[in-house]
């Protein structure tokens, strides 16, 4: 009986698959792109309207729309930090037809910070490349009388736990990039986590947390006016917005970078001419002007390249954040 059902289980697993290519149109062989695309394409992401990969997914969604004939449909699925979203994705049908926009330092993160997750971020996702790059900026409020990076890591040696710092989530970029600085300069300050970027920096600004290193984009309208003093970025280079302002390692914490890089991906087993064509249309994309100096506008500068540069950066994230998870002690709660 145990021989009969597991033959039985391998049969029906085997049809079960034939069906659902047969369905979406796809070869067993999955040999080329054909005429890739003939309906529309979903482009999942996994942090809601109005945020920065809804941004992005929107924006290239258009121009593929416009480039390949057939509509590309965002599909928004946040929750658990990102990661409904992108197990929709990483286990949907590998024929072309859904595609997702990643957080790089979050899809790396993912597995560290939670117990057990429904899919790897490895092996369940086809690299189509990197979208955009951009940078964080270390910022206090009024409750923290510092002008840069050495005079703030005193402070918050001499405070402990009593500084607070807040982020857009537990498992966020942003929470990332002060857990890291927590690890790297020997800190306590204490996490206090708010439901996005916004209510985060308005809260630093208030005074109802300390500091915070959130978006450029989102800290400059604060800084401007004064209620936010900037300290340092987090990537590897000066913002372009702030030639003068130095990153945090060139600030003495040496090795420190957090680069919020965003890459498009597809389910793995995607056929190889398929991910060819949109990688190919993602760079003719990325290098319109348009597109540059909209992207240019929000603090973030256009990627590209090949799928295998995409995958060497998501690899070496996964090695960052695994040592900084592992020593902070980041558990997704």
């Amino acid at each position: 009986m145990t021989r009969m059902t597991a033959h039985f289980n391998v049969l029906s697993a085997v049809l079960m698959w034939a069906f659902g290519a047969l369905a979406h149109g796809a070869s067993p062989a999955g040999s080329g792109a054909g005429d890739y695309p003939r309906r529309p394409i979903r482009f999942v992401e996994a942090f809601g309207a109005g945020g920065t990969t809804d941004v992005l997914s929107r924006v290239i969604g258009q121009k593929l729309t416009e480039r390949l004939g057939q509509p590309v449909i965002v599909d928004n699925r946040p929750g658990a930090g990102g990661n409904i979203g992108a197990e929709l994705a990483a286990k949907a049908f590998p024929d072309g037809y859904t595609l997702f926009m990643g957080v790089v330092p979050i899809l790396a993160a993912a597995g560290g910070m939670y117990g057990k997750l429904n899919y790897d971020v490895l092996k369940d996702f086809t690299d189509l490349g990197l979208v955009v790059s951009g940078n964080y900026v270390l910022v206090v409020g009024p409750t923290v009388p510092a002008k840069s990076v050495q005079e703030f890591i005193g402070i918050a040696r001499a405070r402990g736990a009593a500084l607070r710092y807040g982020s857009s989530g537990v498992g966020s970029t942003l929470h990332l990039a002060m857990a890291m600085l927590n690890s790297m300069a020997g800190l306590k300050m204490l996490h206090v986590p708010y439901k996005g970027g916004p209510p985060m920096i308005t809260a630093v600004a208030a005074g109802e947390v300390d500091t915070g290193a959130p978006s450029i984009t989102l800290a400059l309208p604060l800084i401007k006016a004064g209620r936010l003093t900037p300290l340092g970025v987090t990537g590897a280079k000066r913002a372009r917005e702030f030639p003068g302002l130095p990153t945090i390692a060139e600030s003495g914490v040496p090795g420190y970078e957090l680069t919020p890089w965003y890459a498009a991906y597809a389910p793995a087993g995607t056929p190889r001419a398929v991910v060819r064509l949109l990688n190919s249309e993602l760079n003719a994309i990325l290098q319109l002007p348009d597109i540059q100096s909209s992207f240019a506008a929000q603090g973030l500068e256009a990627a590209g390249g090949t799928p295998e540069r995409a995958r060497e950066v998501l690899q070496t994230e996964i090695a960052k954040w695994a040592k900084v998870i592992r020593e902070a002690g980041i558990k997704a709660e």
